[in-house]
């Protein structure tokens, strides 16, 4: 049986003016999900991942602690959505240099005010109604990711590692299970950092098996390690 296991990358530095780079507890939970990989399963025949900075880290503490020297292959298709752009689409007030991180000190709860905002931007996006307005408008964003998928289904890998973010995992679930794509980043809001989503590959294209899984951080017995930002 052919494997895909889609990797959300580690946690970011939500709070620092880089947020494309692993928190320290990113860090660790990518080396705990990588000794879990070794121990539980067959080596990667094929390593992928997107283009940002958070996914090329994971994958390296990953495969490290896997003992692995992997060379991961690039697809664009992984990549995640431009939250800068779809907020300042939303709310022009956050579009200038450290205005989203003066907007959050604001509250007592950043986090919540944040995925209040994320999610109201993403709603206008998938909408379709403001399609002008974006760079790469959802439906051009939802093939891409889909696109990725085939190429990753048509590899003749065994096992394949794709490291990734929430909103390409959402999708590919989303389309897996036929779900309505105006509501598929739903599916990405509960999605755990270095949660694992398997799917099996065969010749009637994609199924999907588990979603959302962190065994890894569960087994370390660490509730600070389960993180979603």
């Amino acid at each position: 049986m052919r494997e895909l296991l889609l990797i959300r990358h580690g946690q970011a530095s939500f709070s620092a003016e880089d947020y494309d780079q692993l928190s320290p507890i990113g860090e660790q939970q990518s080396q705990l999900l990588g000794q879990w990989l070794a121990a539980c399963g067959p080596a990667p025949d094929l390593v992928a991942m997107g283009p940002r900075r958070r996914h090329r880290d994971t994958a390296a503490w990953c495969t490290r602690a896997a003992g692995l020297d992997a060379q991961p292959v690039v697809l664009p298709g992984l990549d995640e959505v431009d939250h800068h752009e779809l907020l300042a689409r939303l709310r022009p007030d956050l579009e200038g240099p450290g205005a989203l991180r003066a907007e959050l000190r604001r509250s007592d709860e950043p986090h919540r005010a944040f995925q209040q905002i994320f999610a109201e931007a993403i709603a206008r996006w998938v909408s379709g109604r403001h399609d002008p307005d974006y760079r790469r408008s959802w439906s051009a964003f939802r093939e891409e990711v889909l696109d990725a998928l085939r190429q990753l289904a048509d590899h003749p890998a065994q096992t394949t590692w794709a490291f990734t973010s929430g909103g390409p995992i959402a999708v590919i679930a989303s389309s897996l299970l036929e779900s309505p794509t105006a509501q598929a980043f739903r599916l990405s809001w509960p999605l755990v950092n270095t949660g694992v989503t398997r799917l099996r590959l065969g010749s009637r294209g994609a199924t999907l098996l588990t979603y959302n899984a962190w065994p890894h951080l569960e087994r370390a017995g660490d509730a600070a390690l389960v993180t979603l930002r």
